[in-house]
């Protein structure tokens, strides 16, 4: 006799919206007090959720990983960026509306994941799963990245000679969260100034506009 599987709807929204509560606690504590100074008993404190839960979400590693996803994209997950509801918007803009959308979606995303940002670069050097997982957002940032670079050119937006390799790697250090940290909490810019400084900066380094 074949036992069949029940699935609930609402028992699945539920898991859903306690892994999401996990998560989002688990970025305002990395952000906070970074990798080593956050606990799993911390995080269930934070979100309002048995310990259990907390362990049965995944890893300390994958919640540092998890957080920082869902703080920069909005949700969970290893898919391309330009898979991302926001960002898939942005690309059906025209081009003229689509960079500044860019920039904004940019500038608010670094802001919410900068601290989670940091707390990733710390436990990666001295943690092995950490580190792996950061070498691997990192091959993936460089394929957004460059997929952004291929989507301005079909666009037209790109002048000059410049190989598209540079302009990958000078788009991949402008749009960095650490980029963002850098000028916003170590040298004072309101975000305002950042946002009008990265859209300038794009625009002479990376398009290099005539």
């Amino acid at each position: 006799m074949t036992t069949r599987q029940y699935s609930s709807p609402i028992r699945q929204e539920a898991s859903a919206h306690t892994r999401r509560r996990i998560v989002q606690a688990a970025a305002t504590l990395f952000s906070r007090d970074g990798y080593q100074g956050t606990t799993l008993p911390a995080i269930a404190k934070e979100a309002g959720v048995s310990v259990q839960s907390v362990h049965l979400a995944g890893p300390k590693s994958a919640l540092l990983m998890a957080a920082f996803e869902l703080s920069l994209a909005g949700d969970e997950g290893t898919h391309p960026l330009h898979e991302r509801p926001a960002v898939a918007a942005i690309m059906q803009l025209p081009p003229a509306q689509a960079l500044p959308a860019y920039v904004q979606f940019l500038a608010e995303a670094n802001a919410r994941s900068a601290g989670v940002d940091r707390a990733l670069s710390v436990a990666a050097e001295t943690d092995v799963a950490v580190a792996a997982l950061v070498a691997d957002l990192n091959q993936r940032r460089h394929l957004d990245i460059r997929m952004a670079i291929t989507w301005c050119d079909a666009h037209g937006l790109l002048h000059g000679d410049a190989d598209p390799d540079e302009r990958t790697e000078t788009l991949t250090w402008l749009v960095s969260p650490a980029t963002y940290r850098f000028f916003a909490h170590e040298r004072g810019w309101s975000d305002d100034h950042y946002r009008a400084w990265l859209g300038d900066a794009i625009e002479r380094l990376v398009l290099r506009a005539p």
